[in-house]
């Protein structure tokens, strides 16, 4: 039957005030999530005329269901989810009824996009899990459970979904549940209400079906409309992340955000983090005038009573209880990109309003999603978690996850792709953080230089093995000392037996080996030298982390540009040779990959010139640009 046509919108003080429900459905591929979304939105009446005619139209127009309705079509908008069948994208929908307002997110299913599922769970109150009758619970299945586990959803309906597919059989009901509640009591969900259903019929969606007599429980409907919501938690400390520093003219200067947690007034005492300086708040400004309180869930802007320097990424917060600071910390991560977590990479790190430069320092294990069991791990791959280290490139205020959301969760960002490729709940920060501070010195960097007469600097080699990386290198030192320069020279193979004599060939230790090489080439720059650093270095992330680590002018990137075959036609160390006969795993060019540097400050080429014209060239360089 159709839906009636949706009467006048009722004014204001006609409208009953309705409190607001979010809830994620998640579970595997093809278990009926944007099924049994679309019913939800059919059988709630919010659907225009013209929405249930195009849905009349598209459903004969696929035909997948017969003839009937497929629901299914009203959440998955995108052509490669109707081509496919699967939900690829989070769709978020909005239905009520007379009592309460809902927004769901139907999340992908497909473990290849277990990133929506944690975007749309990140903020919701309550998760639908659909399982499939006829395929019970399935590793995604408690993939997901363990995700909204973690991501502080206590409250979990278990939909048994394609009821009729099975009989609506009482045997094969009891059995998923029993399967699914002995391994939800692991993960700490206690709260867990299965329903069996039918999404494409209709069974216990809206009211008990006739065909489950065996069922006595609530249809999912009438639950989610009379389920007591999650009460906030009481008094939290008031923190506010600074979004904007507001700077219209210089009669103002005001502070925006959203209120993250807790509630603020004028005269109360606010302290910035991490700089840990007091003040008080003057006013709270908004667009629709002052206000004399601003609560939770509010974007305002505070002014203080003192000048004080505050930045993007900052956090107001409750004088007497503030966030801590700190720049290392052990966190729970969930790894979402095909290339794998590789300890020692440099990504961007994004909680709240601020960023950072984040290392992963070590992986300390990953989770078997099965059994919960604690596997040792160097790395993470697609869709799997672990627990790890990271440092940070400075201090930023952060709360547990389990205390604030907020300021506990974060994502981490590929520098060179701009891909979110991990999300992340802080656990707490490590002792360390705050027991280890920078030494002042009193000869820095600027005395060595004027000492010896020089601009420190790194002359970073990159290239493939055979290219000639090592021979110009040594020119380019020769010529250096030869005109009286302070030199040092970073071999790879030299440095490998000795400070890097631990690491392998992996991508892991690769990463680890350029990492550590880049600390030194900092310090050696630090003494005032000028320093070369020959090693393939086939990551452009890496070469990018060692740039970083320097200033502006003191990383000149030189790449011995040599075609592949013309480096292994050399093959001066008979390293080609073994990697061919598949003696030589994880060798640069044949079965690891190396990424060219896209804009080198110098490119060589030794197939069209010699070692001492490739060098000579380099000098060239170090003069024009006052290097020398």
């Amino acid at each position: 039957m159709a839906p009636e046509a949706l009467p006048q919108s009722p004014t204001p003080a006609q409208t009953p005030q309705r409190d607001l429900l979010r809830f994620i459905t998640c579970g595997s591929v093809d278990d009926g999530k944007s099924t049994l979304i679309g019913r939800l939105l059919y059988e709630s009446k919010m659907l225009f005329d013209d929405q249930l005619a195009a849905l009349e139209a598209d459903s004969k127009k696929v035909g997948t269901q017969g003839g009937a309705l497929d629901f299914a079509l009203l959440v998955d908008g995108l052509a490669a989810e109707r081509e496919q069948g699967i939900t690829i994208d989070v769709a978020y929908r909005f239905f009520a009824t007379e009592r309460r307002k809902f927004i769901v997110a139907d999340t992908p299913g497909h473990e290849q996009y277990t990133r929506n599922m944690v975007t749309g769970a990140s903020t919701a109150d309550l998760a639908v899990i659909l399982i499939d009758a006829r395929k019970g619970v399935l590793t995604q299945t408690r993939r997901h459970a363990y995700l909204v586990s973690l991501l502080g959803i206590r409250r979990i309906v278990l939909a048994i979904n394609k009821m009729d597919l099975v009989d609506f059989s009482q045997e094969v009901h009891e059995r998923i549940v029993a399967d699914f509640t002995s391994f939800a009591r692991q993960i700490g969900l206690d709260d867990v209400v299965a329903i069996p259903l039918s999404a494409l019929a209709g069974d216990n969606v809206t009211e008990q079906s006739p065909r489950m007599p065996w069922y006595q429980g609530p249809a999912l409907m009438p639950y989610l409309d009379e389920m007591a919501l999650p009460e906030a938690k009481a008094d939290r400390p008031f923190r506010l992340p600074v979004q904007w520093v507001n700077r219209p003219n210089l009669d103002f200067r005001g502070f925006s955000g959203l209120v993250a947690s807790g509630r603020i007034r004028p005269g109360d005492p606010v302290r910035v983090v991490p700089s840990g300086r007091v003040s008080r708040v003057a006013r709270i400004v908004t667009a629709d005038g002052d206000l004399d309180e601003a609560v939770e869930g509010q974007s305002v802007t505070l002014t203080l009573t003192d000048e004080i320097d505050i930045s993007r990424g900052d956090v107001l917060a409750d004088a007497a209880r503030p966030p801590e600071a700190a720049d290392q910390f052990e966190v729970t991560l969930v790894w979402m990109a095909e290339e794998p977590m590789l300890p020692g990479r440099s990504y961007l790190l994004k909680l709240g309003t601020s960023t950072a430069q984040c290392t992963i320092t070590s992986a300390k294990y990953k989770v078997n999603v099965n059994t919960l069991e604690h596997l040792a791990a160097k790395s993470l791959a697609l869709n799997e978690i672990g627990i790890c280290n990271i440092g940070l490139d400075r201090p930023i205020a952060f709360d547990a996850y389990d205390d604030n959301r907020e300021l506990g969760g974060f994502i981490l960002i590929d520098r060179m792709t701009n891909e979110t490729v991990g999300a992340g709940l802080l656990h707490f920060g490590l002792r360390r953080a705050q027991n280890v501070h920078w030494q002042p010195v009193d000869i820095d960097k600027t005395a060595q230089a004027r000492l010896k007469g020089q601009k420190p600097c790194i002359l970073w080699f990159t290239g493939l093995s055979g290219a000639g990386k090592s021979t110009i290198a040594n020119l380019v030192e020769q010529d250096l000392y030869a005109r009286g320069r302070h030199t040092a020279l970073l071999d790879g193979d030299n440095v490998r037996h000795g400070l890097n004599k631990d690491l392998g060939f992996t991508d892991a230790d690769r990463v680890e080996n350029i990492r550590r090489v880049a600390e030194v080439g900092k310090l050696m720059v630090e003494a005032g030298l000028i320093v070369m650093v020959s090693f393939i270095s086939p990551f452009r992330a890496e070469r990018q982390m060692a740039r970083e680590r320097v200033e502006p002018g003191e990383f000149i990137e030189i790449f011995v540009d040599t075609p592949l075959e013309i480096a292994e036609a050399r093959d001066v160390k008979g390293l080609y040779k073994k990697a061919r006969r598949g003696e030589l795993a994880h060798f640069t060019g044949i079965d690891s990959p190396y990424e060219p540097p896209e804009a080198p400050d110098i490119r060589v080429n030794t197939s069209i010139m010699t070692a001492r014209e490739a060098a000579d060239s380099i000098i060239r360089y170090l003069i024009d640009h006052a290097i020398i």
